[in-house]
């Protein structure tokens, strides 16, 4: 069974060159139960909230999975936390995730939304690793952006079920690799249709912004 190996919140608000001055990227694990809340996890805050947070993005999750790849590529231990995630998961593949799907976590219920999109504060935060914004998305390890459907709490060890996967089958990755023409990805126009269908027809409800970048893919 997948399993949650960390909670991380934010730990203390940096200096960032950005234009917001500040960065909340600093998560580091806690200890005991969290709330999860429909604006992510209690004490957790985002500095960004034109980019980052929200309904749609409450709660980031990363793959340990996903993280060891990128530990053994940087040459150290990527810690939960330091990508800026909410959730270090173990056995469960987070990136590809099918838009929709749903996770009970503790008495938490979590649905997947949209993958991350790196940034230069992102880039900034692991001392700006060359191209470490193109890597990042050539590699389409993204992480998971999660909207909280049921309130509740959760903690480290507790496990990940996964309790709804939506017919469409369209996953963060084939989204992520379509949208940025990543070489093998599938076909944007066909992944956007797929989307929006399900969003349509009431299988799935799509975030804002995943939803507008499909319509403009079609030509809407």
């Amino acid at each position: 069974m997948p399993e949650l190996l960390a909670v991380c919140r934010v730990f203390a608000l940096l200096p960032d060159a950005g234009t917001v001055g500040v960065t909340a990227i600093d998560k580091r694990p806690v200890e005991g139960r969290v709330k999860a809340r429909p604006y992510g996890l209690y004490a957790d805050v985002q500095a960004d909230r034109k980019d980052h947070g929200g309904l749609d993005q409450a709660v980031y999750a990363y793959a340990q999975e996903d993280a060891e790849v990128w530990g053994a590529e940087l040459g150290y231990e990527v810690t939960p936390g330091l990508f800026g995630e909410n959730l270090r998961t173990r056995g469960l593949e987070v990136s590809r995730a099918v838009v929709g799907e749903q996770w009970r976590i503790g008495t938490t219920l979590l649905e997947v939304t949209q993958p991350r999109v790196p940034c230069q504060t992102f880039a900034r935060r692991l001392d700006s690793p060359p191209r470490w914004v193109r890597r990042f998305t050539e590699a389409n390890r993204t992480g998971a952006y999660l909207r909280v459907v049921e309130n509740g709490d959760l903690g480290a060890g507790d496990e990940v079920e996964v309790v709804r996967r939506p017919a469409h089958g369209v996953t963060l990755a084939d989204w992520f690799g379509a949208y940025n023409r990543l070489d093998g990805a599938s076909d944007l126009a066909d992944v956007a249709k797929a989307l929006l269908v399900a969003h349509d027809g009431g299988e799935v409800r799509l975030s804002d912004e995943l939803r507008e970048r499909a319509e403009k893919s079609l030509g809407r």
